[in-house]
């Protein structure tokens, strides 16, 4: 329940608070780094193995909910802000975790090493948990949250069978001792490296794909621009097309206007799915509905490491009501009028 409360601090601090992941990513881990600072400097070591005290134990829920809260944000943000997707972040945190397992083999610090294969696990199981769930039109395997939820609860059951017979988790007394027994300016060292590694990997990567997001927006923005430019001069040469807009000036003569073109680019397919959503709210069938506005979010979400760096205040403000239109939809009591009145806010926010 603590993981769980954790994961939905981040969600909550995103779509409600509309903190972004970059902000909460860094947070977290400053928050987690004093929190095992503290617990370090008060108990001498951060090992799992040594939580029988209430002290310990409190440190230790502390850790877990800031770990997941940050595995959360970690993981959105690659996945989401970043455009990634879910399989790309899971094979960039089996890469990691992977990368680690080989670190501790060549003598890195076991509990450190803990720490951070824990830390990975939360992006690894959400990505892999998104992959296999989502439908195949939305990048997963398409097995639904049901079978998803099955094949992992067998996956834990037969992990805990496993250990259970065999008894591998099972630290002999010498090795907890020469657990603990590390000197201090070894492991410092170690951590300091690691953190160094782990943070020039991540800013790296996040600048990388970020510049590549911003040049694909300018280059989406310039040419969104031109075909507004090229739809304005033909609507003057040739009096109006297709694209234009023919309105009678106040003097009664008539004059002819290019469709505005929006900041974020093309919107027509979140407009062509909202307004197919509205069409079946007219017509009362609030379930399939419900069922279509799941094509919105998940749409929604995989544009925005695209849309965002166009125009971040318009991104904010159309992302702010489909949050209220996915709000009402999803009510355990559906209001026909409230879901009405959203998709017509959300629609008229796009156009």
């Amino acid at each position: 329940m603590i993981g769980i409360f954790g994961t939905l601090v981040t969600d909550n601090m995103t779509d409600s608070m509309g903190i972004p992941l970059e902000v909460s990513t860094i947070g977290f881990c400053i928050v987690l780094a004093i929190t095992f600072a503290i617990w370090y400097a008060s108990e001498k070591t951060l090992s799992i193995h040594s939580i029988f005290t209430v002290r310990r134990e409190i440190f230790y829920w502390l850790a877990i909910l800031f770990t997941f809260a940050l595995g959360t944000a970690a993981g959105d943000l690659m996945a989401e802000s970043l455009g990634l997707g879910y399989l790309i972040t899971g094979v960039i945190v089996c890469a990691v975790i992977a990368s680690v397992s080989v670190a501790w083999k060549c003598k890195l610090d076991p509990v450190l090493a803990f720490w951070i294969v824990y830390i990975m696990t939360r992006p690894l199981g959400a990505s892999l948990g998104d992959y296999l769930s989502q439908p195949q039109k939305h990048g997963g395997l398409g097995l639904g949250a049901t079978v998803t939820s099955v094949i992992f609860i067998i996956a834990i059951i037969l992990t805990v069978v496993f250990l259970s017979v065999t008894k591998r988790d099972l630290i002999p007394i010498t090795a907890t001792n020469t657990t603990t027994n590390t000197k201090p300016f070894t492991v410092f060292r170690q951590v300091a490296v690691v953190v160094c590694v782990l943070a020039l990997a991540s800013v790296t990567g996040y600048y990388w794909r970020h510049t590549k997001l911003l040049d694909e927006a300018n280059t989406a923005v310039s040419q969104a621009s031109q075909q507004g430019n090229t739809s304005s001069s033909q609507a003057s040469s040739y009096g109006g097309t297709s694209t234009s807009v023919s309105q009678k000036s106040p003097q009664g003569g008539s004059s002819t206007s290019a469709v505005p073109v929006s900041p974020l680019g093309d919107l027509s397919s979140f407009i062509k799915i909202e307004e197919d959503t509205l069409s079946l709210v007219n017509a009362g069938n609030l379930s399939a509905a419900n069922a279509r506005v799941d094509d919105l979010e998940y749409a929604w979400d995989e544009a925005e490491a695209r849309l965002k760096p166009m125009n971040q205040t318009k991104w904010t403000e159309i992302d702010d009501t489909i949050d209220n239109v996915l709000r009402e939809l999803r009510a355990v009591h559906q209001d026909a009028a409230a879901c009405k009145a959203s998709l017509e806010a959300s629609l008229a926010e796009l156009k």
